[in-house]
């Protein structure tokens, strides 16, 4: 029997310059994102929507969260099945298709993800802990987009001498 687990995301706009939205220009897209005792997230609009590139926006949480899942599920799996991984990051990217009507949805997400492992022989394995980590993504697995995954993996030759 399925297990559920429940989040929640208060988002708090921060935006209001003084007369609320009486109009596109007047408003600041300016938000915060708060969970539990996590550290304040604070996001805003793409700058291409008025918004500050120095925040966070939707389409990159999204993406970083793709990212993030299955980052969490490689290292599950990996340690799992005996494959020690010393450093992981992703280079994680996004297509964003605008529609004639000015709506939109992310159709792509790409996960670059550069594995270092222990040993020579565990960079073969990666391949099948990506596609695994992948099946098991809950993000992945809820969003629409397809997601492509184009692993690097490499020994870590300090530990190979």
């Amino acid at each position: 029997m399925p297990t559920d687990h429940i989040f929640t995301a208060d988002v708090f706009w921060k935006g209001n310059l003084g007369t609320g939205t009486s109009g596109y220009d007047d408003y600041s897209r300016n938000h915060e994102v708060r969970s539990g005792l996590a550290p304040v997230l604070v996001a805003s609009s793409e700058e291409a929507f008025a918004g500050d590139p120095e925040r966070w926006n939707p389409e990159q949480l999204l993406i970083s969260a793709v990212a993030q899942c299955h980052m969490l599920w490689a290292l599950d799996i990996a340690a799992r099945n005996g494959v020690v991984i010393v450093a992981y990051r992703d280079h994680a990217c996004g297509v964003l298709e605008i529609n004639h009507d000015g709506s939109g949805q992310i159709r792509e997400v790409w996960l670059r993800p550069e594995v270092v492992v222990a040993q020579d022989q565990m960079v073969e394995r990666m391949d099948k802990i990506h596609a695994m980590a992948h099946r098991m993504c809950f993000i992945a697995r809820s969003i629409k987009a397809e997601v492509h995954i184009e692993g690097r993996s490499l020994a870590d030759r300090r530990r190979n001498r």
